[in-house]
């Protein structure tokens, strides 16, 4: 590994830095009420078997790419590609990244607001002020903005600092605070009078609610909460050491991820039930039913109530924040790398990408109506990546390392140049070249609408 590119210092830096990566908003918020609207404990089960059988392949296969390389994402698939044009992965990779990015800094920038309106109080109120609260604030013309790219600027800190005294040092804070803050919360949670009802549907399954779009959906959640086809895995791997485990770390990972998945169900959904609210009531949930909702269940303890609040959106901050930092390396190791910029300015240069686009589209679902094809620019991006740019990833990913990659490559970054046991090998490439392809076909389809 060249020494001026840094690396992960530790088993448990790569651990947490890519878990955290993968572990966002996707986790806290949209598993939560994906389990609410497609049955509760059944789509759970779905979602385990489709983490084994494309989540786990899929972000070995990202590994095995960024380990080999040792380079930024493009420069990585350029290396096992031969002069062929596979280094175009790395980039749509980076180009995902970065939009999904801009994006993704709008609602993390709520997220950051919520928590200072937590903190003095301004989300104290009935329903009917908190649905107002939050319709007033992101239609303004300023607040989302500026949140929003203090947020990206909040990144940039992070990034610029290098792999292991900014990402991993950032990593090896934020995720055990964040998994704290979920214990103390679901604790909290628990103990409410009729909690248990809220338990029940997270862990009782019924099967009768499974359906072949439940079973897409789950399918849909655990591709996309892996951050596969985003070449995050693939540029964090390039900081691994040649002696890391790459299908312990896959593993752990995806164990890890799963986990604070359900631990945010056993947050909201008993806390849910004790105040009689409905647990698909969807992306709206944490923004205008959950403030509600904590008011109303520690209503009798309203310090509780006031602490709660302000450790779910702190939660939701840290949350956002691992994922953001790993979308912003992804373009700076790029850029520091393809264009041989020192690191800062290579920072500087995603920043302010990521800042612009993050202004239109905060601006786009608020104080003007910016739409690219009917949609608001916002949604546009988000459809964009999810329903094509995603699913283009992975499938090149899969077919790039299962079908062009040599056989024997791909086995020795397995085993570590034959060191550690090939037991799985041959289910992992069955894997990668049929089961994975298939699967992200059926993503595809199904974020189109097609089945």
């Amino acid at each position: 590994m060249s020494n001026h590119r840094g690396n992960f210092g530790s088993r448990i830096g790569i651990v947490l830095a890519t878990a955290g990566s993968a572990v966002g908003l996707g986790n806290v918020w949209r598993f939560p009420y994906m389990v609410g609207e497609n049955g509760g404990a059944a789509f759970i089960l779905i979602y385990f078997a489709c983490i084994m059988i494309l989540g786990i392949p899929g972000m070995l296969s990202e590994f095995i790419v960024g380990r080999h390389g040792q380079a930024n994402a493009a420069a990585s698939y350029d290396k096992l590609s031969n002069g062929h044009p596979w280094k175009l992965v790395g980039y749509l990779g980076m180009l995902t990244s970065t939009i999904i990015l801009g994006f993704y800094a709008v609602v993390a920038g709520w997220c950051l607001q919520y928590l200072f309106a937590s903190i003095v109080g301004q989300v104290n109120g009935d329903a009917e002020y908190v649905k107002n609260y939050f319709l007033s604030f992101s239609s303004d013309a300023l607040k989302p903005v500026l949140w929003g790219i203090g947020f990206v600027l909040i990144t940039h800190v992070v990034v610029i600092r290098g792999v292991r005294s900014g990402i991993e040092r950032a990593s090896k804070l934020l995720m055990p605070i964040l998994l704290l803050l979920l214990i103390v919360i679901v604790i909290a949670s628990c103990l409410l009078p009729g909690a248990m009802a809220g338990v029940k549907f997270l862990f009782m399954p019924d099967f009768s609610k499974l359906t072949s779009n439940v079973m897409l959906e789950a399918l849909g959640q655990a591709f996309f909460s892996l951050s596969l086809g985003t070449a995050c895995l693939c540029t964090y791997a390039s900081y691994f050491s040649k002696e890391t485990n790459l299908f312990n770390a896959a593993g752990q990972i995806a164990v890890l991820d799963t986990f604070i998945a359900i631990l945010a169900g056993l947050m909201i959904f008993p806390a849910a039930a004790s105040v009689g609210v409905s647990p698909d009531s969807g992306p709206s949930l944490i923004f205008i039913t959950l403030p509600n909702v904590f008011q109303q269940a520690f209503g009798s303890m309203p310090v509780v109530g006031y602490i709660i609040s302000i450790m779910f959106y702190a939660l939701l901050v840290f949350a956002a924040l691992t994922s953001t930092i790993s979308m912003h390396e992804i373009g700076t190791a790029l850029f520091t790398e393809e264009l041989h910029l020192p690191r800062q300015k290579a920072a500087w240069v995603l920043t302010t990408v990521a800042s612009v686009l993050c202004v239109f589209c905060a601006l786009s679902v608020g104080a003007y109506d910016i739409k690219l094809a009917g949609l608001s620019l916002m949604d546009f991006c988000d459809q964009l990546t999810a329903n094509f740019m995603l699913p283009l990833g992975g499938m090149l990913t899969c077919l790039f390392v299962g079908w062009y990659v040599p056989k024997q490559l791909v086995f020795d970054e397995f085993t570590n140049q034959g060191s550690l046991s090939s037991r799985f090998f041959g289910v992992y490439l069955f894997a990668v070249r049929f089961v994975c392809p298939i699967c992200i076909a059926l993503v595809f389809l199904h974020q189109l609408g097609v089945i």
